[in-house]
C-alpha cells in the first residue's frame, strides 16, 4: 500500500490491488487563495470526507465515477467506520461536527482525524480503537494544537503517525508549521518525499513520525 500526502489533510492512498482512495480532497484556490496547493488530479475509487467545509469535501473537478464515503459502508471490499467528533472544543457550536475515519488496507489500519478540535476521550479512542497509520492535524486554530495533537498520538498509539493541517508555504491560514509539533520528539523522520509504501511486515516496531513533502 502507498500513502501520499497531497497538501492540507488530504492523502491518497492506493491498495496493492490498485483501489484508490482519495481522503478529504481540498478546493485549490479555496477560502480566498488561502488554500493555494494545486489541483488534486488524481482518479479516485473512493472519496473519503470527514466534514463539509470546501478544504476537506472537494469533489467538483474528480472524474467520476467514484463513491463519495461519509459514514460507514463496505465498499470495494474496504470497510470503512465512521467516530463521531467534533470541529472545535465547543461540541459543535463554532465549526460543527467531525468524522473520525479508520478503515484498514493491505493488512494495514489507517485512521483519519479530520478537523478534529478537541481532545478524544477514553470512550473515542474505545470506539476508534488499535490503528497503525494515523493522519492527523496539528496546527491548532482550527484543529487541536500541537499539545493536544501530541497528546492523541499517544492516546491512540499508532507505529506510523503522518501530521497535517499544518502551515505550509502554500497555506495561508493562521496556523502553526510543523516545528512547533516536532520539538523534542523522538523517531523523527523529515523525508524529502510525499509518498511512503507501507505493509503489515515493514511497519516499525517503536513509533515513527513521518513528515512529507505535499504532493502538490
Amino acid at each position: 500500500m502507498k500513502i501520499r500526502w497531497n497538501g492540507h489533510s488530504s492523502f491518497t492512498v492506493t491498495s496493492d490491488k490498485g483501489v484508490v482512495i482519495l481522503m478529504d480532497p481540498y478546493e485549490s484556490g479555496g477560502f480566498g487563495g488561502g488554500i493555494g496547493y494545486a489541483p488534486i488530479d488524481v482518479k479516485p475509487d473512493i472519496v473519503t470526507i470527514s466534514h463539509d467545509h470546501s478544504d476537506h469535501n472537494y469533489i467538483a473537478n474528480l472524474k467520476p465515477p467514484f463513491t463519495t464515503v461519509r459514514g460507514n459502508g463496505e465498499v470495494e471490499g474496504i470497510r470503512f467506520r465512521t467516530t463521531p467528533t467534533y470541529h472545535d472544543d465547543q461540541r459543535g457550536a463554532q465549526r460543527g461536527e467531525n468524522r473520525v475515519f479508520v478503515f484498514a488496507v493491505d493488512g494495514v489500519t489507517i485512521c483519519h482525524l479530520g478537523d478534529l478540535g478537541h481532545p478524544l476521550s477514553a470512550e473515542t479512542v474505545r470506539q476508534i480503537g488499535p490503528i497503525d497509520v494515523l493522519l492527523g492535524p496539528i496546527g491548532g486554530f482550527y484543529t487541536i494544537d500541537h499539545r493536544v495533537a501530541s497528546e492523541t498520538v499517544d492516546k491512540l498509539n499508532p507505529r506510523i503517525f503522518i501530521p497535517m493541517h499544518y502551515k505550509t508555504a502554500k497555506c495561508k491560514f493562521p496556523i502553526a508549521d510543523v516545528a512547533e509539533f516536532l520539538a523534542g520528539k523522538r523517531n523523527v523522520k523529515k523525508l524529502d518525499a510525499d509518498e511512503i509504501e507501507v505493509s503489515a511486515a515493514t511497519l516499525p516496531p517503536a513509533r515513527e513520525i513521518i513528515v512529507l513533502r505535499h504532493h502538490y
